[in-house]
């Protein structure tokens, strides 16, 4: 990916051609030259989000009707696990059409769809597909998001924290999340010891959107999680209340003089 090329333009006619002929081949019946010209012929002048959605809407075109059938097609052109902790736009951008086809197509198969997702975020990433699942099925998913917190992969436990922030960027707003977070509570909590800082990050970055709505409630969590002797739960801390510390929160700044105390962090 050339560090001088506006994101939205890598979903061109030469990403039509990448993913058609990968498709073609676990497909043999999909119509890749229809898929090719019609995209091609539909992206003139549009941003980002209307160019992924043109790749969707046309792959909704030419797969197959049955759902299941397209998505095992689309599974098959996923290739080898994103084995870092980064690369998940930069490589795996050409992968946005997929999850968002889940995203898009895919709320009445909710089995297939979760099962596709774990696939996707291991590349990818799958915190915008789960999010109309979360709205339509809010007990199952978050049993499932809950499950995903203890997976052995980060990635899949990064979409656990990821997935249920309340302001995620470039997405619809959980409301029901902003309105009241205990429910994704339990997730956070398994989450506060992780050892990857891709996982630590997504936590502290959920906690931080629930400290704008929410902020008696996050900062009890902070307050407890910071008499934590494990690191990686300090570090979380302080990566969630960066916003509060620019503002001189006074709760914040006390939160921080016992964390340096403890000569874990360090100082900002």
């Amino acid at each position: 990916m050339s560090e001088h090329k506006k994101f939205k333009y890598y979903y061109d006619k030469a990403l039509a051609e990448l993913l058609a002929g990968k498709i073609k081949k676990a497909l043999p019946k999909f119509n890749d030259i229809a898929y090719v010209t019609k995209v091609s012929a539909s992206l003139d002048d549009l941003e980002l989000k209307a160019r992924v959605e043109v790749f969707t809407d046309c792959l909704q075109e030419y797969l197959p009707e049955d759902y299941e059938k397209a998505v095992s097609g689309l599974l098959k052109i996923l290739g080898p696990e994103n084995k870092n902790e980064t690369g998940m736009f930069k490589e795996g951008y050409w992968l946005m059409p997929v999850a968002y086809f889940i995203e898009k197509y895919g709320t009445e198969d909710f089995d297939t769809s979760v099962k596709a997702i774990e696939e996707v975020t291991k590349r990818h990433t799958g915190e915008y597909a789960v999010r109309p699942f979360i709205r339509k099925y809010p007990k199952k998913m978050l049993k499932q998001m809950k499950k995903w917190s203890k997976d052995k992969n980060f990635h899949i436990r990064r979409l656990a924290s990821e997935g249920v922030r309340p302001r995620l960027p470039w997405s619809k707003r959980l409301d029901e999340f902003i309105e009241d977070p205990a429910a994704i509570m339990p997730i956070l909590e398994n989450l506060k010891e992780d050892e990857s800082k891709f996982v630590q990050k997504s936590v502290a970055n959920c906690l931080n959107d629930i400290l704008k709505d929410n902020f008696t409630v996050a900062m009890s969590i902070l307050k407890k999680w910071a008499k934590s002797d494990n690191k990686n739960t300090k570090w979380i801390v302080k990566h969630a209340l960066r916003n509060e510390f620019k503002k001189k929160n006074t709760e914040a700044l006390e939160i921080m003089d016992k964390l340096l105390k403890t000569s874990l962090l360090g100082i900002i």
